[in-house]
């Protein structure tokens, strides 16, 4: 059933402690929600069938909003690919059943724009996700996140069980992961610029040769769209959640250099891989279904993030 009122429902959310999640959480107060419960690693491996049930124990959930997954750039999924795929598959698999078992009334779930195959015609659309392999870098991962949309849909058809699975694409914004082993391209290229500027450098390796594209949605409008379905969308079709607009790395790279004022040359490491060719999402389902829209413009959203990070590093540096 849609939600009118947050002040009655008491909501779970998995990876609330993270860089989406921290966000989604200051959503939800916001809304006035009567009972927000993050439940943290050290005390719930979700992996572990006995503590998903003890978290549905201790929280008694009316909402669980699955956000945790164990995730990284290109570097970190090709070191963890059985990792990447067990943990994630085995979290959603559980929170899943267990909220099953118990009648939970809802469960909202996110899936990877990684699930997508790797030739996906662009913009990608929620019918294209089972028409080819993913890219081979991030597909443990990638699958084992898009069996959360086989499993809601399975379990929807035989037990009546109410939960949805939201695509989004690459998350940016403050908040983010800039560690450069784990984080994706935009944390990564902020972080680099800005030491590379510090530091007086005058050339910044950047992976690839530039000619893949992203599109990025700001951290802060996936948090809307993830509550917007929650409010207003009882259904198993998969819906992606993206700002609706691809752009090159090589022309992200001068734009995030320009930001964080590195003036130097990029040099670009051809050796490294580029990742999936293209990424761009088609939206319109989740205007349709639940009247959400990306809102926050690129480069603004750009500037907040740089901003952010330089006055987090410039802390740690005094």
């Amino acid at each position: 059933m849609p939600i009118a009122s947050w002040a009655g429902e008491r909501v779970v959310v998995t990876g609330g402690a993270g860089f989406l999640g921290g966000h989604v959480v200051e959503a939800l107060r916001a809304r006035g929600a009567g009972e927000v419960f993050v439940p943290r690693s050290r005390d719930y491996d979700l992996t572990d069938m006995g503590a998903v049930r003890r978290l549905y124990r201790d929280a008694r959930p009316t909402l669980v909003l699955h956000l945790a997954a164990r995730v990284g750039g290109i570097g970190a999924n090709q070191d963890n690919p059985g990792k990447f795929f067990y943990d994630n598959l085995m979290m959603g698999v559980q929170l899943l059943e267990v909220g099953r078992q118990v009648g939970l009334p809802k469960l909202v779930a996110l899936g990877t724009i990684c699930a997508y195959p790797k030739l996906t015609p662009v913009p990608f659309k929620e019918d294209d996700l089972w028409n080819g392999y993913p890219e081979e870098t991030n597909a443990p991962y990638g699958l084992a996140k898009k069996m959360l949309l086989v499993q809601s849909q399975a379990y929807r058809q035989q037990y009546g069980f109410n939960s949805s699975v939201l695509f989004p694409v690459n998350l940016y914004g403050p908040g983010d992961n800039f560690d450069l082993h784990t984080s994706h391209v935009i944390p990564a290229l902020v972080r680099k610029c800005v030491e590379a500027r510090r530091r007086g450098d005058h050339r910044l390796v950047v992976w690839g040769d530039g000619s893949a594209s992203r599109e990025f949605l700001h951290v802060k409008d996936c948090a809307e769209g993830i509550l917007a379905a929650a409010e207003r969308f009882d259904g198993s079709e998969p819906v992606n959640l993206g700002a609706g607009f691809e752009i090159r790395i090589r022309d992200l790279v001068p734009l995030v250099a320009r930001l964080c004022r590195f003036e130097g040359e990029v040099v670009w490491d051809t050796s490294k891989p580029n990742g999936q060719p293209r990424r761009m999402l088609d939206t319109s389902r989740a205007a349709a279904l639940f009247g959400w829209r990306a809102r926050i413009p690129f480069e603004e959203g750009l500037r907040e993030t740089v901003a952010w990070y330089e006055a987090r590093s410039a802390k740690e540096l005094t």
